[in-house]
């Protein structure tokens, strides 16, 4: 669309400022000519330029993210030449102090102010996308006065949330305490800085330049004078740190600039051509009108930011190249509408005892007011629930690696978290490992293990039959014809135990090696009737000497030598008999599995929908989890399956906690690339056929629950 006037849409404080620009262009010959067109608000004004009422208005970040869908971005502000479009939000500490991303929680922070952009927007939408700051019900205020200890928010709600301005120091006279203005004096840059400085705070979110405008007496203030760049440092998003001129590798996002926005029917370069004339005319003090200063009307900031130095076009962008990745990623942990959110979360159920202990976890979140409820819902198989999940019919379901490779390929569902094992085990994961005896004459390695014989936890157990399986399928050592994998696997191993393996129309080798329960009865069964089965029966299998080779986790070995396992075979093995095969062809000790596995074994995660806010999910099991983690007191423990006389309900038993997916957002980044890559060497096994939710167990669900909640 070519215009013959641009008409550009202002809020009330920028209509006399509009009004003057369009007759200083006027005056200037500068075609098309301007009109100004008033509304309520900026994002108003988007709406106004949406619906062909407007064509232009100037945009910052997070507008250009609601707009950008129905809009795009034809010219930025320019604040400074050595940075460009653009800025840095950075956390900065003391660097005598111990702070890391990781370690925030608990600490006091500094802000330049309530919903501003490096020291709000994009420090909390970062905690908050990422998982290390959990949020309820879209209630971003309690969850920073609950994540931080004491903070100073000029312009946050003191009544409701007074940790947020415990830290604020006023006016000098103790005065306009926590207000968002100049008369607080830890308010913007320069003020959350000094917050810091002063020992008020532990942090303080400021933009790339502020630590250098305010130190190395740069700033005459008597608070400044004295302070040295080389005390600070900054806080970097892989958990490192770095020194304060180092913002450009070390951020929490680099903010994008202001932008001028229209409709995608409209010539941009039209409107960069009247703006660019008016630069060329009224970017000076020699001028009655300047574009870029705003002080001849009482106010900051009206129509362009009073710090841009020029105007530059945007070419064939569209808003989420132009915002970044990083910068999306903050935008998108704000984005919480509270009435968007589901009333309740629809928990897929695997047996009659996960119904159980779940409708008891849904009695017992309503107890503490957790929001959103709880509901229940029972399937026959993971696919089911998969496939609900896909239809939206439910929310959430907990799966193994397998099924979340399952859940992500063929279903498109991605983790909202995932379960922990350990107290300081922040990766929620295990190593996939091949232990073998220690020889001097008899070595081998992965490229000889052909005609060797094998022991497995059982059939399509992760760690003794997924991972080692698919490793030597996508390796090209076992080739199996069609999807014949139990074939090539006997092809390809002397003999096995594989517990599990005893299927029909199976090889027998597959269960040649397995010892059944000591009276020759239940020989391969999956399950501990059969000695070699599991890890332990895995190693057992090999300590014996039946095997040559045992997959297990790396912790197997541990728990079985050195007088760890009193049990007649494990009482006298020691682990330095034992070594590993690497899958580069070496071997290594036990205890250098971190660089020696098959693969990372993934924790098990919450399954979701791509629509579903996983903040709420995880906002929801990270409250939960503060009243029924392993607390022994309490009347439901989520992690613990012996009051329903099994295990591993809804959660592992061995769940220290639950966690946030923090980067790891698809399928692909949680199961991690050695554990997907051998997963797709299996890849003609997985396509399981979803089934349809057993009926009766639905309406049994629906009663246990009108039991047990409204009782």
């Amino acid at each position: 669309m070519c215009l013959s006037e641009v008409r550009w849409c202002t809020t009330d404080p920028e209509k006399q400022k509009c009004n003057d620009m369009k007759s200083a262009f006027a005056k200037a010959q500068i075609v098309p000519s301007l009109s100004c067109v008033n509304a309520a608000s900026s994002l108003d004004c988007a709406k106004m330029v949406m619906n062909n009422r407007a064509d232009a208005v100037v945009l910052d970040g997070s507008l250009i993210y609601q707009a950008g869908k129905q809009l795009k971005p034809i010219v930025a502000e320019v604040y400074d030449q050595g940075v460009g479009t653009s800025y840095y939000a950075v956390a900065v500490v003391r660097r005598n102090s111990s702070i890391t991303i990781n370690t925030l929680k608990g600490t006091k922070s500094c802000h330049t102010g309530l919903q501003r952009t490096a020291g709000w927007n994009v420090p909390i939408g970062y905690l908050i996308d990422t998982g290390r700051m959990s949020v309820m019900k879209c209630n971003i205020y309690q969850a920073v006065s609950k994540f931080f200890s004491m903070s100073c928010v000029p312009g946050a709600d003191s009544t409701n949330f007074p940790s947020l301005c415990e830290l604020c120091k006023g006016d000098e006279n103790g005065s306009n305490k926590c207000k968002l203005n100049d008369k607080e004096r830890y308010s913007d840059y320069s003020g959350a800085f000094r917050c810091l400085v002063e020992g008020a705070g532990d942090v303080a979110f400021v933009k790339h330049s502020t630590v250098n405008d305010n130190s190395d007496g740069k700033n005459k203030e008597v608070w400044a004078q004295n302070v040295l760049s080389s005390d600070y440092q900054l806080l970097c998003q892989d958990g490192t740190r770095a020194e304060v001129n180092e913002w450009r590798q070390c951020h929490l996002a680099r903010v994008p600039a202001r932008a001028v926005m229209t409709r995608s029917d409209v010539d941009g370069s039209l409107i960069y051509k009247i703006l660019n004339d008016g630069q060329a005319k009224f970017n000076d003090d020699s001028t009655d009108f300047k574009m870029f200063s705003s002080s001849a009307y009482g106010g900051s900031n009206l129509l362009f930011k009073d710090s841009t130095i020029e105007l530059r076009p945007i070419s064939n962008q569209t808003y989420q190249a132009w915002l970044g990745d990083d910068y999306l990623q903050a935008v998108k942990g704000m984005d919480c509408d509270p009435e968007s959110l589901p009333k309740s979360l629809r928990w897929c159920t695997l047996s009659t005892s996960e119904i159980w202990k779940c409708a008891d976890m849904a009695a017992a979140f309503i107890n503490k007011t957790l929001y959103p409820s709880l509901q229940c819902v029972s399937a026959d198989k993971p696919e089911a629930c998969m496939e609900m999940i896909q239809k939206k019919e439910i929310d959430a379901v907990t799966l193994n690696g397998r099924d979340i490779y399952t859940a992500g390929n063929i279903y498109g569902l991605v983790p909202a978290a995932g379960e922990s094992y350990s107290a300081g085990d922040l990766t929620s994961s295990y190593y996939a490992v091949a232990v073998v005896y220690k020889s001097n004459t008899e070595a081998f390695t992965i490229h000889e293990l052909k005609g060797k014989k094998s022991c497995h936890t059982g059939y399509e157990r992760t760690a003794g039959w997924n991972i080692p399986i698919g490793a030597l399928i996508k390796k090209g050592l076992i080739r199996p014809e069609g999807c014949n994998i139990a074939k090539a696997v006997t092809n390809f191993f002397s003999a096995s135990c594989v517990p599990g393996g005893n299927q029909k129309d199976f090889p027998a080798k597959l269960c040649q090696l397995c010892k059944g329960d000591g009276s020759g009865k239940n020989k391969c069964a999956l399950s501990t009737q059969e000695q070699y089965f599991g890890y332990s029966g895995a190693f057992r299998c090999l300590a014996e000497k039946a095997g040559d080779v045992a997959f297990i986790k790396h912790s197997t070995v541990f728990e079985n030598t050195d007088g760890h396992n009193s049990e007649v075979w494990a009482k006298d093995l020691k682990s330095s008999n034992f070594q590993l095969l690497c899958p580069n062809g070496a071997r290594a000790e036990v205890d250098q599995y971190a660089s020696c596995n098959w693969a990372q074994v993934p924790a098990r995660a919450v399954m979701v929908h791509p629509d579903t806010n996983k903040h709420a999910v995880y906002g929801l099991l990270d409250n939960a989890q503060e009243f029924y983690a392993n607390n022994i007191s309490s009347e439901f423990r989520m992690f613990d399956s012996s009051a329903y006389h099994s295990q591993d309900l809804l959660f592992k038993d061995s769940t220290h906690k639950i966690v946030p997916v923090q980067e790891k957002t698809t399928y692909q980044q949680w199961l991690g690339k050695a554990y997907f890559e051998s997963l797709e060497g299996l890849n003609c096994t997985s396509l399981a056929t979803a089934v349809t939710p057993v009926n009766t167990l639905l309406l049994l669900i629906s009663n246990i629950l009108l039991i047990k909640i409204c009782a």
